[in-house]
């Protein structure tokens, strides 16, 4: 699956789950950048996030949408329907349950081969950017932060849409 959709999460940040230290729950989130954290949420969707900074810092990317590139037939027999529309893995619970997530995942290193595996892939030439979805219990300037961000073009961006908007200035990579 091609990543299409993601959100950022920092300390801080009154939507990051770190906000309130280590629990068993986000112990995870605070492990070295580039594994994985998954967590339960609403009791119903497995969530995949990234960690994304050293070692004892609470800080992720969740990834909201993803595009199949591979594997079209298990990940729709883990989703439970026969679509090949970006319904079917646009919104973070449809891409826990495409890739068959548990929180056993938690603390998984992303950059090793087998199971699951983060893998370099072209950079998107135009990113859109916008507010996180679903975040109302943070203050209003983090609800507002424009941390989710989206390849621009794509069909396989969830749900709301109409307030993502180009990014103006490109991203640069914080490691070459």
């Amino acid at each position: 699956m091609q990543i299409t959709e993601v959100e950022a999460y920092c300390p801080g940040d009154s939507a990051c789950h770190g906000r309130f230290g280590i629990t068993p729950r986000t112990a995870a989130m605070f492990g070295p950048g580039g594994h994985a954290y998954v967590y339960l949420c609403y009791g119903l969707h497995m969530m995949l996030n990234i960690t994304a900074d050293i070692e004892g810092v609470g800080a992720a990317v969740l990834i909201r949408s993803c595009a199949p590139i591979a594997g079209l037939q298990s990940i729709q027999c883990r989703r439970g329907v026969h679509t090949n529309k970006p319904a079917l893995l646009t919104g973070p619970g449809k891409v826990g349950q495409a890739l068959g997530l548990s929180t056993e995942w938690s603390s998984h290193p992303l950059y090793t081969e087998g199971g699951l595996e983060l893998l370099d892939g072209p950079a998107p030439e135009n990113i859109l950017v916008g507010p996180r979805v679903g975040i109302d219990y943070a203050s209003a300037e983090d609800a507002k932060a424009l941390w989710r961000f989206a390849i621009a073009g794509t069909p396989w961006i969830s749900a709301p849409r109409n307030n993502l908007v180009p990014l103006k200035t490109p991203l640069q990579p914080l490691v070459e």
